[in-house]
Order: C-alpha cells, then sequence, then structure tokens
C-alpha cells in the first residue's frame, strides 16, 4: 500500500514537438505529441503530458450521456495547466458569440471557425478547465500537462487540411454553442464532478496522509527527489492506493500537481 510508479507511453503526432525536456527525453528525428500516465481502474483518470509545435484540430468531447449511448463509454471532461509557453502561445476555449449548428458547420468545413474560437494567450503557469461540450483547441510552442476522464472520445471539427477524420454530426450534437465565459483561466485547486486538482511544492521533507476513500496520483512537474523512498523526477506520476499508510516525499525543492478521482470507479457486473 505504498506509492506506485505509472508507466508511460510516448505517442507520436503530426503536430508534436522533438522538444520534451526535461520531462521526457528529447526524441531523435520524432515529434512526440503525448505522454499517457494511466491510472489504475480505482482512479479513473488519464494524465497526460502534451508537447505542442502546431497547432492541435478543433475538437470537442461529449458528455457521458452522450458517450454512453454511442460508444459504450464515459464522456471526456478535462484540464490543461501549462508547463512551458513559447512567446505569443495561445489556447481556444468556447466561442466568441453564439452561432447556429448550420453556421456552425458551414465555418468547420470552410476554416472559418478560427475566427468564430474564442482564443486567448497560454503563458506558464496558467491553468484552463475544458468541460465537455466545449469546442476547443491548443495551439503550437506548448507543454502542457492535462488530467482528464479516462476516455478518448475526441471529436475533431476541422484540422487545417490534414487527412484525418471529421466528425461533423457528432461533434455539432454535443457542442455549447455560447459565447464563452469571460475569464478562461481557473485558479487551483480545481474541482469538478470527476476529479480534484492542486499543486504543492516540497521543500525538504512532506509527509502524505492520503484519502481512505480515493486514490491519488502526484505529477513531478520539476523537481527530483524521493517518494516513500524511491527516487522520482519531473515528467513522471505516481499512484498513493486508496489507505495506504502515511508516506514521505522528499526533495531540496519539488513541484506536483495531484489529483484525486470524484467519480466512483465502475462496478463490475
Amino acid at each position: 500500500m505504498t506509492p506506485i510508479k505509472l508507466a508511460s507511453a510516448a505517442h507520436e503526432k503530426v503536430w508534436g514537438s522533438p522538444e520534451t525536456e526535461p520531462w521526457y527525453r528529447n526524441p531523435e528525428g520524432r515529434k512526440i505529441g503525448e505522454i499517457w500516465f494511466a491510472a489504475s481502474d480505482s482512479a479513473p483518470l488519464l494524465v497526460k503530458l502534451l508537447f505542442t509545435s502546431d497547432n492541435l484540430s478543433v475538437q470537442v468531447h461529449p458528455g457521458d450521456a452522450y458517450a454512453r449511448e454511442h460508444h459504450k463509454s464515459r464522456g471526456k471532461t478535462e484540464m490543461w495547466h501549462v508547463l512551458r509557453a513559447e512567446p505569443g502561445s495561445k489556447i481556444a476555449l468556447g466561442l466568441r458569440h453564439k452561432v447556429t449548428p448550420e453556421r456552425l458547420r458551414e465555418a468547420a468545413l470552410s476554416g472559418e471557425i478560427m475566427d468564430l474560437l474564442n482564443w486567448v494567450p497560454a503563458r506558464r503557469g496558467d491553468t484552463f478547465f475544458v468541460p465537455s461540450g466545449t469546442i476547443h483547441a491548443i495551439g503550437g510552442g506548448l507543454a502542457l500537462c492535462e488530467i482528464q476522464q479516462h476516455s478518448d472520445i475526441t471529436y475533431r471539427l476541422h484540422d487545417y487540411g490534414r487527412p484525418r477524420e471529421l466528425h461533423l454530426d457528432h461533434a455539432l450534437a454535443v457542442s455549447h454553442r455560447e459565447p464563452a465565459a469571460a475569464s478562461a483561466t481557473v485558479r487551483l485547486p480545481l474541482e469538478c464532478a470527476y476529479f480534484r486538482t492542486e499543486r504543492f511544492t516540497v521543500s525538504g521533507l512532506n509527509t502524505m496522509v492520503r484519502s481512505p476513500e480515493r486514490n491519488t496520483v502526484f505529477i513531478a512537474l520539476e523537481g527530483t527527489g524521493s517518494i516513500a523512498g524511491e527516487p522520482f523526477q519531473a515528467g513522471e506520476a505516481w499512484e498513493a492506493p486508496a489507505g495506504s499508510e502515511p508516506f514521505e516525499i522528499r526533495s531540496d525543492t519539488a513541484t506536483f500537481l495531484v489529483t484525486s478521482p470524484l467519480e466512483l470507479p465502475r462496478r463490475k457486473r
């Protein structure tokens, strides 16, 4: 009942980056877009590190009911925490003004959707919350930590002419078409229906006492040290089981995102 280092899986993407350090060794001749850390079934979350050199597609994710009906899956609500941002980097969250489904489809096909999106600056340390149904896009020049429901259902509305499938019927069925909120960034800790995430810094020794009911994932953003006597470094994720014994994190200086699921694990039938 001690923290376990989560296995990681790297995924190449057309929009990925060769610059992934210090969180992941720079790949030679490849563009890594995502590093996945899948938590256990007791923590239905998926943690990712994202590295972008170009824009991701304009996309939207379904909520639970729609995803369950059409894909037998969870929906996908997520958050992003910016680890690195080149000057001028930006993300899009929602629309600048209300549009009809017909107008949204037309704009997605023509590329005019880029002008309909609510583009905002993305700076190191910013946090963005992306509920299901929110049309969004991530620009180039960013490194992000993403925490999401354990689901990979994505509907593309626009992909800059890349030869990948669009999913306009599904996307129009789930997209919020009202204007985006005035403020895009949110403060940590962040709590929604599916997870609670906070950021904390260790300087010296911290004794961690975990929830008796929920597993917790520790994502090392900066620094090196030890967790429960095992070495850690930036770019790793560790899962502490519910009810685990108190354990120590030691570091001269290290920064973590700490997230716990609020959605209970599904019961096996």
